[in-house]
């Protein structure tokens, strides 16, 4: 049962079906800024449902772009291309809860020769900024912003190459980068200290751009011009997640997703799940615009436990919040570690976990970078708390599904950042 405010989660005997997920966000939120900057339209099939990329889409129309979503169940979204140029604003660029706009979009419109201010919700204004706001100043551009919180006033000019190491991973922070560089003279240098997730790469490729890279070293040439494509945009693996992680708390169950997005750097929640017992096989695996895409044939199985550190954190800090939830019923129990960057995304995801799983019934050890979670326990149905996080609201949807009584989260409505359908398609998959 679900009302605008609230969904109660009621407890499943098995998770069998097929499931079409949404576009993923990474690739959607990318390709929709840079078909904005592209020469030609772009036509983009499967663009994601969730606010946070119909977020990117308004500031881009606040840009001056212009686009239009062709109604229909493909989702499909025509953007004309204004060249590097864009229109100065009228009025504040309107984020949302989207940290993916503000940082990635701030990196394009630094190199505009206007001033531009980005703004969000609440939640948003309490999340770094001082990470894209440092090398983009470095490239040239003047940033003011609330101690290094949004809201950003950003005045834009011709902006310069820089070879810049970047002191933590972030997939947003480089593809923000390259979108600068894109638009700067001569070359842009971005070292990682840890491999993320390379859509940014991956597009710009797709629209024409020419990257060079060695090992964790990613070099982009300024003044390169992209041209518009045509591309259906793969289903959110990170969405997928949830939708695996349910089939594996029940063995024997039998789940099918086709169109997911199967980039290496974003794939290693698989790995994971099948270390842990999940049956997975994929089928129909293709390359389209340099991302591969395929289906996925899963089968649950027992699950055994994981250690979660370093890399392999890095790798899967959207989908930990799932991962964590579904611990308790594990084998050995989930440790995650090296996380602390969990601290600062829509909540404090590492509170907002332990505070829901003590709720439950659940033994769990809450540490700065971290948790521990023992396997074998039992869980109740319980009152939660969605803390107005789209991943917390979902995560413990799935986690209800095991529990002894019905579960209420409140604030559910969150999970329209990035899945609105998430309850209806969860609902569709379990049997009772």
């Amino acid at each position: 049962m679900q009302s605008e405010s609230q969904v109660i989660v009621r407890p499943a005997l098995d998770v069998r079906g097929s499931v079409s997920l949404p576009g993923d966000k990474s690739i959607s939120h990318r390709y929709a800024m840079l078909a904005a900057i592209a020469d030609g339209p772009s036509r983009l099939e499967n663009y994601s449902t969730g606010a946070d990329c119909a977020s990117t889409l308004g500031c881009l129309r606040s840009l001056g772009v212009k686009w239009e979503r062709r109604d229909g169940a493909n989702n499909i979204i025509e953007v004309q291309g204004s060249g590097s140029t864009l229109t100065a604003p009228n009025r504040s660029l309107d984020c949302g809860n989207s940290g993916s706009t503000i940082r990635m979009l701030s990196g394009i419109v630094a190199g505009q020769k206007f001033t531009s201010e980005m703004a969000g919700d609440e939640s948003l204004s309490r999340r770094p900024m001082e990470r894209v706001i440092t090398p983009l100043t470095v490239m040239g551009a003047e940033i003011k912003s609330q101690n290094g919180r949004p809201p950003l006033r950003i005045s834009g000019c011709n902006l310069h190459g820089i070879s810049y190491k970047m002191p933590l991973a972030s997939a947003q922070v480089k593809t923000c980068l390259l979108f600068a560089g894109l638009l700067a003279d001569g070359e842009t240098r971005i070292a990682e200290p840890l491999r993320t997730r390379d859509h940014g790469e991956v597009a710009l490729r797709a629209f024409g751009a020419q990257l060079e890279r060695k090992g964790n070293e990613v070099c982009i040439r300024g003044g390169q011009r992209l041209r518009g494509i045509q591309a259906r945009v793969p289903g959110d693996l990170s969405s997928a997640a949830f939708f695996l992680c349910a089939a594996a708390l029940f063995p024997g169950s039998q789940l099918t997703i086709g169109n997911l997005l199967m980039n290496p750097t974003r794939a290693h929640l698989l790995d994971i799940l099948m270390q842990m017992g999940l049956r997975i096989s994929v089928t129909q695996l293709d390359e389209v615009h340099g991302e591969l895409v395929g289906t996925l044939q899963v089968e649950g199985e027992r699950l055994k436990g994981t250690a979660i550190t370093g890399a392999d954190t890095a790798a899967l800090i959207d989908e930990l919040p799932v991962l964590a939830a579904i611990a308790p019923y594990t084998e050995q129990g989930i440790e995650v570690r090296d996380a602390k960057e969990l601290r600062v995304k829509e909540s404090d995801r590492i509170a907002s976990i332990v505070i829901n799983l003590r709720a439950m019934g659940a033994e769990v050890e809450e540490r700065e970078d971290g948790l521990r979670i023992p396997g074998g326990q039992t869980l109740r149905g319980a009152e939660l708390n969605s803390f107005g996080d789209h991943r917390v609201a979902m995560a413990f949807s799935i986690a209800a599904l095991r529990a002894q009584g019905e579960t209420l989260i409140r604030d559910s409505q969150c999970a329209a950042i990035s899945y609105p359908e998430f309850f209806s398609a969860l609902e569709g998959l379990v049997e009772r």
